[in-house]
């Protein structure tokens, strides 16, 4: 246990110290505490950078439309819009979101997902509702409404917040994925925040699972019609009525890399409010808070995203996971890649997850626009984790000599702005 400094300077100097417990994915620097109207953050007001915010200035200028279709409504034309692949597609049957009254085994919600925009769509639902990652704001929540109309636009929402604000978000607007535990059809007993420090048996509890995953089992394709079978899918086809679904898998590849996605936006959210609400220069007139103070918050903030970006911590994988969608093959094919071919966008999909065990997502704009003191602190920590300085045995556990060297010199090749002390490693 350690404490944590929590600040909230437009609205106090310091919040106070709050004595927490280490949680279960070894994270460090527990939850925002400040407000999201602080100046320097301004959640609400402040002008957005997002791929919805970009459609739909393109939606009022003309250079785009979208297409009503039967009960997938405005479903396909809104992934090709916004470039959502469908092999992406995540279906779950557990009812615990927005429109959950509308879900079940019979008639499972589609999730689809890139880097930075993730789409929710339930059949003869009111709303598409769709997560953008926002490069300065985090997740910015939006629906579109599922009638018919003329102009149709996708409106800014605030409702998802009460879910999507909270402990398991870091205290920051971000993503959610669970693993639920059923008691009845329409109840779940429990939902934990599944990231990739889960074992894999705990996970996509709620969840329909297509692709194979060997020896390990899982918690996912708990249905009634399941009862008595195996629940090895290769896809739902006869689960429910496919009309106005788009595809028939749930790809456990896809569900693996978005639960590392979901993680470790978060936490690249919370590092940049944290950082903005400490910064003085966004705060006129009000006293800076002492650097000593600072400090120790915003180091362990930065040693959380590197530990997520490095899968720190990430459940070993005792099986061979095998996707069905094309989902994987497709990731690996984005890049960027170094001059030996290699890509931080390649799966290993045996004992972990990546190949090459640093995420993609340190090419996200997100990444890109933290303000420079918390990009300068995850830098340094990357590289001490990387160069071998770091003597830690979770860190030696989780990368063996050769991963770091492979993760430093794709990087050194692939990611624009890389400090220049990012040498090869030899030791």
């Amino acid at each position: 246990m350690r404490f944590r400094i929590s600040f909230a300077i437009g609205c106090s100097l310091i919040a106070g110290l709050i004595w927490t417990n280490a949680r279960a994915r070894a994270q460090r620097s527990g939850m925002f505490h400040g407000s999201a109207d602080d100046p320097g953050i301004k959640y609400m007001s402040s002008p957005l950078e997002n791929p919805i915010d970009t459609l739909n200035k393109r939606l009022e200028a003309g250079t785009a439309r979208l297409t009503f279709q039967g009960r997938s409504g405005y479903l396909r034309s809104a992934l090709e819009a916004i470039g959502l692949p469908i092999d992406s597609q995540l279906l779950v049957f557990s009812p615990a979101s927005l429109q959950g009254r509308r879900i079940s085994p019979t008639n499972p919600r589609a999730i689809f997902f890139k880097d930075d925009v993730e789409l929710g769509w339930v059949r003869d639902g009111d709303v598409i509702e769709v997560a953008a990652q926002d490069a300065r704001q985090g997740i910015v929540f939006y629906t579109l409404s599922q009638k018919e109309v003329e102009a149709p636009r996708f409106q800014r929402a605030t409702t998802c917040l009460g879910c999507h604000m909270s402990g398991d978000t870091s205290g920051v607007p971000g993503l959610l994925m669970f693993s639920s535990t059923p008691e009845s059809d329409r109840a779940f007993a429990s939902t934990v925040f599944m990231s990739h420090t889960m074992p894999v048996a705990n996970r996509f509890g709620g969840w329909f699972v297509t692709g194979a995953l060997t020896p390990t089992s899982h918690k996912g394709n708990a249905v009634a019609a399941l009862e008595g079978r195996s629940r090895a899918l290769t896809s739902t086809d006869g689960l429910y009525d496919p009309d106005g679904y788009l595809s028939s898998s749930s790809d456990i590849a896809a569900l693996m890399v978005f639960a590392h996605q979901a993680q470790t936006i978060n936490l690249m959210i919370h590092a940049g409010w944290e950082a903005r609400a400490a910064d003085p220069a966004l705060h006129p007139g009000t006293p800076p808070a002492s650097e000593a103070l600072l400090a120790p918050v915003l180091r362990a903030v930065a040693e959380d995203v590197v530990d997520s970006l490095l899968f720190i911590d990430e459940a070993r994988l005792d099986g061979r996971v095998q996707g069905a969608s094309g989902f994987a093959e497709r990731l690996a094919a984005e890049g960027p890649r170094d001059k030996k071919g290699r890509s931080l966008r390649q799966l290993a999909l045996t004992g972990r997850l990546m190949r090459y065990p640093c995420s993609y997502l340190i090419y996200s704009p997100m990444f890109d626009a933290l303000p420079p003191s918390m990009k300068s602190l995850v830098y340094e920590r990357l590289w001490q984790v990387l160069s071998g300085a770091e003597k830690d045995a979770r860190y030696r556990a989780a990368l063996t000599m050769a991963d770091r060297q492979a993760i430093v010199e794709i990087l050194r090749e692939t990611k624009a702005g890389l400090p220049s002390y990012f040498k090869l490693v030899t030791k």
